[in-house]
């Protein structure tokens, strides 16, 4: 359906519409499938077909049918080509078979620039590893071909003119690109300026960058920015290479902070929030994906509940209500629904797939405590939300509901040495989030929270339910010091060990791949392009390099400066900086270290007041300036108090930089 609206000088206006007056004809393109691919035959295409006094009286008309369809304008940014990547290499690691490398994983399609005879058929495969033999690796692709096809249209006449194509109805996911069917002469290798990568995504505008003296670290951002690049397309996938590309709800809302610190999403979320309203069923319970998709449940803890976690999260990001406005009604109905399908406040009815801590390490939270804390923090976020919209009432119901779901959980799951039912690293981290734990028991939890790591080797278990709280939660509990040696941590399972081993996006799994067994033996479930394990990313930009925002306010009209500078140094870091282009301006956190000194570097903008947080050194902070001014032309910077050997400073809209002697 297409309406084109054309204003005249004189005002008058015409509408082209697609109607039975439109022609048809069969063209070049033979098959357009996003899973599948693209076929096309470019001896069929129809030249001047697109230009004005183009004679279609031999094409057949176009046949109509009558819908009704309730219409969305589009408030998300489109799907663009947002950048290009040129081949590095290429290789036959079998007759015939060229295998060319982007060096990147990707996702997007391949252009061609190619000279072959006409009539020469090119079958064009991809995937994001190789096989041990060198052969692209495509076994984790399951259903979805993502092959396309091109015939060549060479010339008639001479057989060998130069032509470039590229798909425009599919896309993949991919780092390399097989290519069979070329004509090449004996002994000859294509040219690895015959493919270049198009990389396609939702045209989010970039608003975060972060770095550090940890090269490691910065792989792994790097990983994290190309994962949402390429699964934010249109809608939040999972994975962009195999036959699902569905908007999981559980990996959205735990990747949505990452995501608001790299790019702007608003436009992007609120189109979604869109689809995840649409799909909620009359009675609350929201759908496992959306756009919804047959096959899969209702009601599963930490994917449904996305449908309060993510308006709530744009509203804390952005500071405007609308989202709430639009969301409010299904949020209620949400949580109105999880009660019904509890006994005694815990959920343990109607649970959907029930997927628990997806892909966690030999680590099994209890599922039905996954379900009621969620169930606890939807209450919770829900109740905040309605205080916003100024529904004291509704509110207040909430927040009654929310402490009584909170003493259920504590008396069914807590007991009193501040041990967890299930004892996971999840389990303590979602119990700490939310709120679930009063000051003594929050103490206690930590410690075996602590415990665990330790025990491990300074090594994570959480799957996708903990993975985004994991670091929150030690720094909520002043253990800044383990959160960074998990962030370090190389060895398996952990951050690093994929970027150790090569990795340009994040795996799905924690051992997508490994060196014993290559990729994981659960092939259908293995994608080396899927965000949510990038959770972490959040945790770098408020702590390491040490931008956040108070707690309860939003938009950025109150900014914490805080970073880990202590803990960091201590753990090899000398160095870390981060902006972020909040909806207010341009925030700037940077620290660098030397022997005896700390620099912190602040940029705060207009109309916004933060607090500052620095280590208080052997004589306190030894130097404030403003713009350049010494402190005592400051008048920006106030110091607040000192506690936990750091020096709390209020500091108005400006620069400044703080030295700090120890």
């Amino acid at each position: 359906m297409a309406q084109l609206e054309i204003t005249y000088a004189d005002g008058r206006v015409e509408r082209v519409v697609t109607d039975g007056s439109w022609k048809r004809r069969a063209g070049a393109r033979l098959m357009g499938d996003l899973l599948k691919g693209e076929w096309f035959d470019a001896r069929r295409e129809v030249s001047g077909w697109k230009e004005p006094g183009f004679d279609d009286s031999g094409w057949a008309e176009a046949t109509t049918r009558e819908e009704r369809r309730n219409l969305e304008p589009q408030v998300s940014e489109p799907i663009r080509v947002i950048m290009e990547l040129p081949a590095i290499s290429v290789s036959e690691p079998a007759p015939g078979r060229w295998t060319f490398d982007l060096g990147q994983n990707m996702v997007g399609v391949v252009r061609l620039s190619l000279s072959q005879p006409r009539g020469t058929a090119l079958t064009i495969r991809h995937g994001e590893m190789l096989n041990p033999d060198g052969t692209v690796y495509t076994a984790n692709l399951r259903a979805a071909d993502s092959t396309d096809v091109y015939v060549c249209a060479g010339s008639s006449g001479r057989g060998s003119d130069a032509e470039t194509w590229r798909p425009i109805f599919t896309f993949h996911g991919f780092r390399y690109v097989e290519i069979t069917g070329l004509l090449l002469a004996p002994g000859a290798s294509p040219d690895p300026s015959m493919v270049t990568g198009v990389v396609l995504s939702s045209d989010m505008p970039e608003v975060g960058t972060f770095a550090c003296s940890d090269e490691r670290i910065n792989k792994l951002q790097e990983n994290i920015v190309w994962g949402m690049r390429g699964n934010y397309l249109d809608v939040p996938m999972d994975c962009p290479q195999r036959d699902e590309r569905m908007g999981w709800m559980a990996d959205t809302q735990v990747f949505l902070p990452t995501a608001a610190m790299n790019a702007d999403v608003a436009g992007f979320f609120t189109k979604w929030m869109t689809d995840v309203i649409d799909a909620q069923r009359a009675d609350g319970a929201h759908s496992d994906v959306a756009p919804v998709m047959s096959g899969l449940s209702y009601g599963t803890p930490a994917w449904g509940d996305a449908g309060v976690i993510v308006p709530w999260a744009i509203y804390e990001t952005y500071g405007d209500k609308r989202i709430l406005e639009r969301s409010i009604d299904s949020m209620i109905a949400w949580t109105a629904w999880c009660r019904a399908n509890s006994t005694g406040l815990i959920r343990d009815k109607t649970r959907g797939n029930d997927y628990g801590d997806w892909l966690s390490i030999d680590a099994v939270t209890p599922k039905d405590l996954i379900g009621t804390a969620y169930f606890a923090h939807a209450a919770d976020l829900t109740a905040r939300a309605l205080r916003v919209l100024g529904r004291d009432q509704a509110a207040a119901a909430h927040e009654a509901l929310f402490a009584e779901i909170r003493e259920a959980f504590n008396k069914r799951y807590v007991a009193a040495d501040g041990t967890i039912h299930g004892n996971t690293q999840s389990a303590y981290v979602i119990a700490i989030r939310f709120g679930l734990l009063d000051a003594a028991m929050r103490e206690r939890a930590a410690r075996h929270l602590v415990a665990d790591i330790e025990r491990r080797g300074n090594r994570l278990s959480t799957g996708f339910v903990g993975v985004s709280h994991l670091l929150h939660a030690l720094t909520s509990v002043g253990r800044d010091d383990v959160a960074y040696a998990l962030l370090l941590q190389d060895a398996f399972p952990s951050w690093l060990f994929s970027v150790k081993h090569g990795a340009t996006t994040i795996w799905e799994r924690w051992n997508g791949w490994t060196p014993e067994t290559g990729p994981h033996p659960d092939i259908g479930m293995n994608s080396f392009n899927h965000y949510s394990l990038g959770s972490c990313g959040a945790w770098m930009f408020e702590r390491l390099a040490g931008i956040g925002r108070e707690s309860g306010t939003a938009g950025y009209r109150r900014i914490v400066i805080a970073p880990a500078i202590r803990e960091g140094r201590r753990a090899g870091i000398t160095w870390a900086r981060a902006t972020h282009r909040s909806i207010r301006g341009e925030i700037l956190s940077a620290w660098s270290s030397e022997p005896g000194l700390v620099r912190l570097d602040v940029r705060i903008p207009a109309n916004t007041t933060a607090e500052v947080r620095v280590p208080a050194g052997a004589t306190g902070v030894s130097g404030v300036t403003e713009s350049g001014g010494a402190l005592a032309s400051a008048v920006g910077v106030r110091v607040v108090r000192e506690e936990a050997g750091e020096v709390v400073m209020e500091v108005g809209s400006g620069r400044y930089r703080f030295e700090i002697r120890d």
